[in-house]
């Protein structure tokens, strides 16, 4: 399948789920759904907004129209109607375009893997919020894990809050036990981050599903539900400042 099918396939699960617009989102706190769907229909709509108009510079998702009156929250529909704009645009637009983004790849193409991951962990948000167990592929899971540690290095936000760990040298090493895929994260001087596939010994290492691993890179699972060995602190201190 394609990035595109995905989107198209998890936005459809998304507002599907958006009934209750009330329900508070446990992991989004301050959230309910209503600010989680707008937050997903902003960034669809921000995100064709950078590839239509070719944009250079830093925009945020706040400059882009939403379509949707101040203080307005969006439901289903307008959800749908955000994601069908994007598809749209992703089915329209030259991969190898240069664009603006946040991440290393300057280009198109960076676009809808970023767009296609920030819809499976907010899936997850509402499903968890109402009680359903999430499920997310394996392979899905493994392109996600990788997604966010190809990112993780760029996304300034999160660097500055790894360099007050003062851990440089340290290492985390998570292997999928559902999956081919392991992964090696070296925490670099001021806050960087350099990773690797493949197996070595780290000061702390996570066995568990590859969706239970990409969870827990996002902060919506506890690592106390996988396998932990080595440093379990440096774990849980790493992530309390990686998260984004």
């Amino acid at each position: 399948m394609t990035y595109e099918s995905l989107i198209e396939a998890e936005a459809a699960r998304l507002a599907a789920l958006a009934t209750d617009l009330s329900v508070p989102v446990p992991t989004c706190p301050g959230w309910t759904l209503a600010e989680l769907i707008t937050h997903v229909g902003q960034t669809h709509r921000w995100a064709a907004h950078v590839l239509r108009d070719r944009v250079q510079e830093r925009i945020w998702s706040r400059q882009v129209p939403s379509g949707l009156a101040e203080g307005q929250s969006g439901d289903a529909a307008w959800l749908s109607a955000g994601a069908a704009e994007l598809l749209d645009t992703l089915r329209h637009t030259d991969p190898s375009l240069a664009v603006w983004t946040w991440g290393p790849d300057r280009r198109a193409s960076w676009w809808p893997r970023r767009m296609l991951f920030e819809l499976v962990i907010h899936r997850v948000d509402a499903e968890l919020a109402l009680g359903i167990d999430p499920v997310v592929p394996a392979e899905v899971a493994i392109d996600g894990i990788e997604e966010f540690l190809h990112n993780l290095p760029y996304a300034a936000w999160v660097t500055r809050s790894l360099a007050e760990l003062e851990a440089e040298g340290a290492t985390i090493h998570l292997h999928a036990t559902d999956a081919d895929g392991e992964w090696t994260i070296t925490q670099g001087p001021a806050g960087t981050v350099e990773w690797a596939r493949g197996h070595t010994k780290g000061d702390c290492a996570v066995q568990g599903t590859a969706q239970d691993l990409l969870l827990m890179l996002y902060g919506r699972r506890s690592p106390e539900a996988l396998t932990v060995y080595g440093d379990a602190d440096l774990l849980k201190r790493w992530l309390s400042k990686a998260a984004f």
